[in-house]
């Protein structure tokens, strides 16, 4: 992603940035249906504009928050370290995607967190059936609408000129030639 091209400053500056963006829609305390895409657009915005290791970061610290001001119940302090580990699986299977399709990252992420998450909840983590279920088939919807959100912020942020644009493939001899 693009982390390698900032310097160590504005790096860390948008990191800090994301990072508390990210807090703000935990604090707003919508709900999964809302909070979900606004976090998981984070998530996929970071990956983009800092790359992994910054946006793995802001997904191992927000499951941590919202646990330590009560957005999470304490009945899913077990899940927490799956939620983490479903984050960062967003994050590095988009970092790893997004300049080839967008599209696809979102959808092979999305996929990737879930099953993470499900599995997780599934054979590894005893949670009330109906705890669980928050970690199941919701995760994959959230994931994919805050996907779209972040397709269209990252494009928002390059058409600003916050972001550089990914490059264009060279114009070969038969794509610029004029029909006549």
């Amino acid at each position: 992603m693009s982390s390698q091209r900032l310097n160590p400053v504005r790096y860390l500056a948008r990191t800090a940035l994301l990072l508390a963006l990210t807090l703000a829609f935990q604090s707003l305390r919508l709900g999964q249906a809302f909070t979900g895409p606004l976090v998981n657009a984070a998530l996929f915005t970071a990956t983009a504009v800092v790359g992994i290791a910054g946006g793995v970061f802001i997904g191992a610290v927000t499951p941590w928050v919202a646990l330590a001001v009560g957005i999470l119940k304490p009945v899913l302090t077990p899940a927490v370290p799956f939620i983490m580990l479903g984050n960062a699986s967003l994050v590095a299977t988009t970092g790893l995607l997004w300049r080839r399709n967008r599209y696809l990252a979102v959808a092979a992420a999305s996929l990737v967190k879930f099953a993470v998450l499900g599995g997780s909840v599934r054979y590894l983590l005893h949670l009330n059936p109906k705890v669980a279920a928050a970690l199941g088939l919701p995760q994959l919807f959230t994931a994919l609408a805050g996907g779209a959100i972040a397709i269209l912020a990252v494009a928002l942020l390059e058409r600003a000129g916050v972001i550089p644009q990914p490059p264009q493939p060279p114009r070969t001899r038969a794509s610029s030639a004029h029909p006549g």
